[in-house]
């Protein structure tokens, strides 16, 4: 076993090289067809130590954490922990402009400030992030005026409890299904 896969199976709690590329996991994720990286092959990856190869895909930014890799998986390696712990590493390292990194970082901005998510914030954070500041503000404006876009955020009363939750992933916690 190489380092990068013993860290990844360490802090991800997944049984990584157990996988027999079956693929199952490839053939059910409903974002493989929008990325260069199947889940079978970000397990392969791992398993032969190709960290590098791994961390600037932009495909990793696509997983949506749906866990139908786990389900579908006969050694119940759920792959989106996977990701979470390569995307945390690449965020901690600072390694990557990629649009994907910025959204996903401003999203989880956004839930951890309001417990949810605050579409305009996320937004302002994702376009500050990028710089693409009027790209497509058309679009926000027309949000807005069929009051899909609200200005204010809409707060969940378990606020704190979100709060945690991402205290506890900062120390390096994690949260189990």
């Amino acid at each position: 076993m190489t380092d990068f896969l013993d860290y990844l199976e360490s802090e991800s709690g997944q049984p990584i090289s157990r996988c027999f590329q079956c693929k199952k996991c490839s053939g059910g994720c409903p974002v493989s067809t929008y990325t260069e990286i199947m889940p079978h092959q970000v397990v392969r990856l791992t398993q032969m130590g190709q960290q590098e190869q791994l961390i600037s895909s932009p495909g990793i930014w696509f997983c949506t954490g749906c866990k139908t890799c786990k389900v579908r998986c006969p050694n119940g390696i759920d792959i989106s922990a996977v990701l979470d712990v390569i995307k945390g590493q690449v965020l901690k390292q600072g390694t990557t402009q990629a649009p994907m990194a910025a959204f996903h970082t401003s999203f989880l901005n956004s839930v951890e400030r309001h417990g949810r998510v605050f579409e305009l914030g996320m937004e302002l954070g994702y376009k500050m992030r990028t710089k693409t500041y009027t790209e497509d503000a058309g679009l926000g404006i027309k949000m807005f005026r069929k009051a899909k876009l609200s200005l204010l955020p809409h707060r969940v009363s378990a606020r704190k409890q979100v709060k945690e939750l991402f205290k506890l992933q900062q120390k390096g916690g994690r949260v189990d299904d």
